[in-house]
């Protein structure tokens, strides 16, 4: 008892000085911006703080992610590749400026450079932009692409007028936005300050003032939860459930994730892992039901598939390699490995739940059918970059997709890399399968849903016959809210904090 006492001492120590700061509401979240330029990455962690200072053409409120109008009103396909979006009317950035057609023009033009942008897979599928009057925009596509009204709600519009020329370094950590929030203050480390827009096109939201902190450290989180120095707790620490369960003043809200945990693999010639039957062994050596009952404490959900339920591609009843290390270890025989090989496990260890002790579980297994097992565990701000160079060829990793479609998936995370094209742009592995290609260039053409859905089954089912990756789990959303401060909260499918939305 004195020592949990004494490591929830420490830790409150620890907590940032904001964290006796007043706000009318304080959420803690457990990783951290690292730009405020809207388009500067993609990851869920960013876009959540974005969403609160920028809208999208379109929107997904919660609780049920569906697709809904935001700076446009209304939108429809006018052919395979022509899409019109009809703007609001009204609507102001935080300086003061008109929203106008010029505004998305702009947006989607700069995103198309990778000095500002890294969704650079939705600027590039576009070929042309009008603007027929303010407040009418008509996208035209190189080529179909069937979700591209799907990922509006996260291609945020910025200021023409102010955007064009401020310097990069004011860009970067100072958004202007048409969102509910205006940015007020961003201290690196410690929080994101932002206050209320009054002349918000919803209205003004209920909270004046809001400060996002972000804490990556588990017993931080746990020691600010035990001191009420939040009044919502995002990425609750799984391993100290049963103690937070225990804390009267606290609410837990769980629900299932979207986000597939999965060990992305290489079939690279020249490795071991371009043997089909390796990488077989691999998938039989990882006992995941032990991973969620040791590791999850059973916060997950065990998947033979990257794509989640609500996600068009998704294959029901698909089974999963079973766990047997006497048939990996035969398969590796098989393969020319009976004495195993040199193997490197990469993956962040501060991104995922409990994604170190995941890397260290695998290891566990992969050493018991006879493989020399390095780790590679590190933080996501270097591990990310690595994965940009192409430098791990086993590595765990996590993905949801925001277009609920498994298309734009399998474009990114399993097509082979192609830059050019802006083609695997997230297959960090170097995967690559001719057929799976051309199975993905082939369903991108295909506008019919029931058409489509087959199409994206079959990429699916292709993918996991050849182990091109390992799944493991679905996550789940932990949440915690402190009681007797009248916070309605509804957690979101993509686990973003969209203060316009807490009641």
């Amino acid at each position: 008892m004195k020592r949990i006492a004494l490591t929830l001492i420490i830790a409150l120590l620890a907590l940032p000085a904001v964290a006796m700061a007043k706000a009318d509401l304080v959420v803690i979240t457990d990783a951290p911006p690292k730009s405020m330029n809207p388009h500067a990455y993609s990851s869920d962690a960013n876009l959540s703080y974005m969403s609160n200072f920028f809208d999208g053409l379109l929107q997904r409120p919660a609780p049920d992610g569906k697709l809904s109008p935001a700076l446009a009103v209304k939108w429809e396909r006018l052919d395979a590749l022509t899409w019109k979006f009809s703007l609001r009317k009204g609507v102001t950035f935080h300086n003061g400026n008109a929203f106008t057609a010029a505004d998305v023009k702009f947006t989607f033009e700069r995103m198309k450079d990778p000095q500002y942008s890294k969704l650079l897979n939705i600027a590039n599928s576009i070929a042309s932009i009008e603007t027929p009057d303010d407040y009418t925009v008509i996208f035209k596509n190189v080529k179909p692409v069937p979700w591209f009204a799907e990922t509006m709600h996260q291609n945020f519009i910025v200021d023409m007028e102010s955007s064009a020329g401020r310097d990069d370094g004011d860009y970067n950590t100072r958004p202007i936005g048409t969102g509910a929030y205006k940015f007020v203050e961003w201290v690196k480390g410690s929080y994101v300050r932002m206050a209320a827009n009054a002349d918000y096109w919803e209205g003004k939201p209920k909270y004046q003032t809001v400060d996002i902190r972000p804490i990556t450290e588990e017993a931080t989180r746990f020691a600010a939860l035990a001191g009420r120095q939040a009044d919502i707790v995002n990425g609750v620490p799984v391993s100290l459930i049963e103690r937070i369960e225990k804390m009267p003043h606290v609410e837990l809200i769980s629900r299932p994730a979207r986000r597939a945990i999965y060990m992305d693999i290489s079939n690279k010639a020249g490795t071991p892992f371009a043997d089909i039957r390796v990488r077989r062994a691999i998938a039989h050596a990882i006992n995941e039901d032990e991973i969620i009952e040791k590791v999850m404490r059973g916060q997950a959900t065990a998947t033979a598939q990257v794509p989640d339920v609500p996600t068009v591609g998704y294959v029901p009843g698909l089974k999963r390699l079973p766990y047997d290390p006497a048939l990996a270890k035969r398969l590796l025989a098989e393969a020319g490995y009976p004495d195993g090989f040199d193997i490197t496990i990469a993956g962040p260890n501060d991104r995922y739940v409990n994604d170190e002790k995941i890397c260290e579980a695998v290891a566990k297994y992969l050493a018991k059918i006879g493989l020399k097992v390095t780790l590679d565990v590190k933080p996501k701000s270097i591990f990310f970059d690595e994965l940009s160079d192409f430098k791990h060829r086993f590595y765990l990793i996590g993905w949801f997709d925001g277009s609920f479609d498994f298309g734009r998936s399998a474009e990114k995370l399993l097509h082979t890399v192609d830059k050019d094209k802006g083609m695997g742009a997230y297959n960090g592995t170097l995967y690559s399968n001719t057929e799976i290609d051309r199975m993905i260039v082939a369903s991108s053409s295909i506008i019919d849903r029931a058409e489509r859905e087959k199409a994206l089954q079959a990429i699916n089912k292709k993918s996991v016959e050849d182990v091109a990756w390992i799944p493991l789990h679905y996550q789940q959303d932990i949440f915690a809210v402190v009681k007797g401060r009248d916070v309605k909260f509804t957690p979101r499918s993509d686990r973003w904090i969209v203060a316009k939305e807490i009641k």
